[in-house]
């Protein structure tokens, strides 16, 4: 993930995270490590991050979450923990801010959580997997418009919206993938559409908030847009910040650029 600023004086930075969360500074001959992140002080050995999530609103702040049941935030100024809580029964495979102090999580205990940094001791249960025994693996929080979010079940075509004013309760899911989702990604500034991609090999961009949709059994259903079929599985898809007609799609050993 790059630096999630605008701001042109700011430094060309990039994190990655696996085994550790590494920050590395762009020159315009070569790429520099930073900083090398490890919340184990105890021990060389670190547990697999499984995600991160770099806030835009602090820039200073990035979020990480773990298999071990951790959340992490970082400090990346004074490369240090800022506060690490044990956030889920099991590992935690995706984390977003979703403003200045919050952020959701989701875990293999089926359940999407959000945490507010100002009372470390509570969490609020957003959304739970009904399927007994099944992980959620992603979670975006809508930047741009944060009464919404969205998830993914392990092995699910279906993309779960929740209102987080109206908790446990999905406002609507979107089942029209002919395979598993792999990725979500909201459209940025408006908040208004989400894209989505998965193993059926197409990405698929639904008019998500303010639109008209009709039920069935109590849960709002809804048709894409539009779609765009690719060559393969689709492992990745991720609105861009800026150019916002412009989508990134990557699958096999290619990124595609997609204009919506």
């Amino acid at each position: 993930m790059f630096f999630p600023s605008e701001d042109t004086s700011n430094p060309d930075m990039i994190a990655t995270s696996g085994d550790y969360l590494r920050l590395w500074e762009i020159h315009d001959d070569h790429i520099e490590l930073k900083s090398l992140l490890n919340g184990n002080k105890s021990s060389e050995f670190n547990s697999a991050i499984t995600s991160f999530d770099w806030a835009d609103f602090d820039t200073r702040r990035v979020a990480t979450s773990s298999v071990d049941t951790t959340c992490t935030i970082w400090d990346i100024e004074r490369e240090a923990v800022d506060t690490q809580l044990v956030a889920h029964d099991k590992e935690v495979f995706d984390i977003s801010w979703g403003g200045f102090n919050v952020f959701a999580s989701v875990s293999g205990d089926g359940s999407v959580r959000v945490f507010d940094l100002r009372d470390k001791e509570r969490s609020t249960i957003i959304y739970e997997n009904p399927i007994p025994e099944t992980p959620l693996l992603r979670v975006e929080w809508n930047k741009a418009d944060p009464r919404f979010m969205a998830t993914v079940g392990m092995d699910s075509n279906k993309i779960v919206i929740v209102d987080i004013r109206f908790p446990t309760t999905p406002l609507m899911e979107l089942c029209r993938h002919k395979g598993s989702v792999n990725a979500i990604s909201w459209a940025p500034l408006m908040g208004k559409q989400l894209c989505s991609a998965g193993d059926d090999s197409r990405a698929l961009i639904w008019e998500v908030v303010g639109s008209n949709y009709r039920a069935e059994n109590g849960v709002a259903v809804m048709e894409p847009e539009m779609w765009y079929g690719s060559a393969a599985e689709i492992n990745h898809a991720r609105w861009s910040p800026i150019e916002l007609d412009w989508i990134a799609i990557v699958f096999l050993n290619k990124l595609q650029l997609l204009k919506v």
